[in-house]
């Protein structure tokens, strides 16, 4: 054996790529006492979906320009009125008087349902009659930062696991040989990592991130650790580890935590020899690759990304995440003082969207996946600066679920007159959550994980599973 060949320079190899994920992140876990701690676990009740997509539109998407349809703004626009919400009392220190301004989208009705859309998303809206759109959200945070990580985590501040992670450790991933989280080109603010991390949960729950904000979809790829050497190499490299695991096993019988890290190298192993081809597109049709928008200038980055998420999720991966944004302080979405630039971003996830609902649909997919479109809140009815954009709204604003058993071709909830304020049958982030995680088996209340000498849940002390929007 090469005397250079030791335990340090295996250990150094294998941390890379999957390896990083799974050997520094498991490393730390305590008292997991299962050979695979991501192995299937039985829901709570018996559950209507078995996964999700949640397609991130980061920095809040207007909800009157897209999805909440408002004649009163069409009435108004121009007019100087006042209005109060937490964003201009933050700023002033009381209400501001500002001026309404129209939807730059005109809005129809769609499909039989008669569901109102605006030709912001022309092919998002085709799909009406299988979308349930919440008119009605709330959450907390008037900043991209706090509302973000609120969204993800259901706190502002504090460092919480993420939905995915909680999901990820509630149900565990249906193929061993892959991660149950992943997150598909995350972005590096506003949360960064907390938006996919473990927080106080083993750490073999957080999700691996798949490329990041900023990075062509085309250039994203899980890493083979045993790329560039010969395959007979790395299987030794392999199996030297599983020996010198062994050893330190017979030494400490019955240590939980040591076993946990052994059956963490075993999972780096199984997911690095597997997963490279699952991410791959070159296998896919062309008709398939057509339909996510794939080859087309403005559509194929976040095709791409949609495409990959359809083949994680028919893999087995639980919980998938697919984000449209970047690193910046005002990222994607977020449209202050140019709203018609919505205009743009809405050409890029439109028919990658609209193709990834499809595809579900004809491999008999949606129906027990449940997919969810938002950002972490919506923008004012009013201008902002009397410009042509539109500040944040947390106080009432619109994301749509399809698939997994929830009512399509609805419309939950409402705001006001304005679009301003959720007024009737309000659901809150956490409402959101817990609905979710219903329709995966798991009861919001009983997903719990004792802490530093209290039980945590992701929707903290609140939150109810809206029952009107199932079926």
């Amino acid at each position: 054996m090469n005397p250079l060949f030791t335990r340090r320079s295996a250990l150094q190899t294998l941390a890379c790529g999957f390896g990083q994920l799974a050997l520094s992140a498991l490393a730390g876990q305590r008292a997991l006492a299962s050979a695979n701690p991501l192995a299937a676990k039985q829901p709570h009740f018996l559950p209507k979906a078995k996964r999700v997509i949640f397609l991130f539109m980061q920095g809040g998407v207007s909800h009157v320009d897209s999805w909440d349809y408002k004649p009163r703004l069409v009435e108004d626009d121009g007019k100087m009125m006042h209005f109060d919400d937490a964003r201009t009392i933050a700023k002033t220190g009381k209400g501001a008087t500002q001026r309404v301004m129209k939807p730059m989208w005109e809005f129809k009705q769609r499909g039989q349902s008669g569901l109102w859309a605006s030709e912001l998303f022309p092919h998002m809206a085709a799909h009406a009659d299988e979308l349930c759109v919440i008119r009605s959200m709330l959450t907390e945070g008037v900043a991209h930062g706090p509302a973000t990580l609120f969204l993800h985590t259901g706190t502002t501040n504090f460092i919480r696991p993420s939905m995915g992670a909680w999901v990820n450790y509630g149900l565990g991933t249906e193929n061993e040989n892959l991660p149950g989280f992943v997150s598909i080109s995350p972005s590096l603010g506003n949360g960064g990592p907390r938006n996919y991390g473990n927080a106080f949960l083993p750490a073999v729950y957080q999700g691996t991130a798949l490329g990041r904000s900023g990075v062509p979809a085309k250039d994203t790829a899980f890493r083979n650790l045993a790329a560039g050497r010969p395959e007979d190499a790395a299987k030794r490299q392999f199996d030297l580890l599983r020996e010198l695991n062994a050893e330190q096993l017979r030494a400490k019988p019955g240590d939980s935590e040591l076993e946990a890290v052994i059956a963490s190298y075993e999972l780096a192993w199984r997911m690095q020899s597997h997963a490279p081809d699952v991410v791959n597109l070159a296998g896919e049709s062309d008709a398939t690759k057509a339909l996510y928008g794939i080859g087309e200038k403005d559509t194929d980055n976040y095709g791409r990304q949609c495409l990959m998420a359809r083949k994680l999720c028919e893999a087995g991966v639980r919980y998938v995440q697919v984000n449209y944004g970047d690193n910046s302080n005002n990222p994607a979405w977020d449209q202050h003082s140019n709203l018609p630039k919505h205009g743009d971003h809405a050409r890029a996830v439109d028919k990658p969207v609209a193709g990834l609902l499809t595809d579900l649909k004809q491999r008999g997919l949606l129906d027990d996946t449940i997919v969810w479109w938002g950002g972490e809140f919506g923008r004012t009815p009013y201008a902002e600066k009397n410009g042509t954009g539109r500040d944040h709204n947390p106080n009432g604003f619109s994301v749509w679920l399809a698939g997994g058993g929830v009512k399509p071709g609805i419309s939950y909830g409402e705001t006001d007159e304005f679009g301003h304020f959720a007024i009737e049958n309000k659901v809150h982030m956490r409402d959101l959550h817990a609905t979710i995680l219903h329709q995966l088996g798991l009861n919001h209340e009983k997903l719990t994980f004792r802490h530093d000498g209290r039980d945590y849940r992701l929707t903290d002390v609140s939150g109810h599973v809206v029952k009107d929007i199932l079926v």
